[in-house]
């Protein structure tokens, strides 16, 4: 995270500590392992993958890096990045679909566990890893799409938070415009 500066441009870039990078960070990781081992070397369908999970957290990413200066970018960064996720998302339940294996109800008991996995804090690839890397691709599909699922709850969580941001602290021209209004008046003694 760049430190906080004596100016108009405030602290940005703390993407690493962001919940949905790094549930997104798993699903790429996860992804990139799961293409590997469940589809031909040849499908098309793994370089769309991979690219919408890569998407999804090199977004988030660009959206943090960008937020010192620009709240809308940061919105919009965070909204693609969703919708990299949401296409992710829908890739894995048509694996599911197409190969006629269960795509897990909330109330499936390993629904349940995987909800109970992602309430645990500083939960990593670790902690999905058995289910991951299970050589049923009916759960590793159904773990992965499940971290995807919650990846993109918290994405849909993220644009309120940066509203309210933007409406206490206003954007980077109110920002400027206060600090040259504060160094003209006297009260800034900063050079």
């Amino acid at each position: 995270m760049v430190p906080p500066q004596d100016g108009f441009i405030p602290a940005h870039g703390g993407y690493r500590k962001l919940r949905s990078y790094q549930k997104s960070q798993i699903v790429f990781d996860a992804t990139v392992l799961f293409c590997a081992r469940f589809l031909e070397k040849r499908d098309r369908t793994i370089d769309q993958m991979v690219q919408a999970a890569r998407s999804g957290k090199q977004n988030i990413v660009e959206a943090s890096q960008a937020s010192g200066t620009s709240k809308e970018m940061e919105i919009k960064l965070t909204n693609v990045a969703r919708a990299s996720l949401a296409e992710l998302e829908e890739d894995y339940q048509d694996f599911l679909r197409t190969r006629r294996l269960l795509e897990w109800p909330p109330e499936h008991a390993y629904s349940r566990r995987l909800r109970a996995l992602n309430r645990a804090p500083n939960a990593t690839y670790a902690t999905f890893k058995k289910g991951i890397e299970s050589s049923d691709s009916e759960i590793a599909a159904n773990v992965i799409r499940g971290l995807v699922r919650v990846s993109c709850y918290l994405l849909d969580r993220q644009p309120a938070t940066l509203e309210h941001a933007f409406l206490a602290e206003g954007g980077l021209r109110e920002r400027m415009t206060r600090a040259r209004l504060r160094k003209r008046s006297g009260r800034d003694t900063r050079n």
